[in-house]
């Protein structure tokens, strides 16, 4: 499934700076959708570089905790139902730090 994949305010220094990634992440055979939880499972494997525990703790996400915001296409995902959200073919997700040092 081919999805855009944005990280800014910070998060991007754990992929390398790299701010937008253009990914193609595999899905069931059958399947045309996948759920935010095994996406953000997928990135800490296959983009995340460094310092994981900013990103991910085992399996709780630390994008659900106070200071990320997570826009599927411009949509907070607390109201697409965050982990069990659904992503298809062609959607944008973001990540953004809300936190900023002082």
């Amino acid at each position: 499934m081919k999805l855009t994949v944005e990280f800014g305010g910070g998060l991007e220094l754990l992929f390398q700076s790299v701010r937008t990634h253009n990914i193609d992440v595999p899905v069931k055979s059958g399947e045309k959708q996948l759920t935010m939880e095994v996406l953000l499972f997928w990135i800490r494997d296959n983009l995340l570089k460094e310092r994981p525990e900013m990103f991910i703790k085992g399996k709780s996400v630390l994008c659900r905790r106070p200071g990320v915001l997570v826009l599927i296409n411009d949509c907070d995902w607390e109201l697409c139902g965050q982990l069990e959200a659904t992503v298809e073919e062609n959607d944008n997700v973001v990540f953004i730090s809300t936190l900023h040092g002082g």
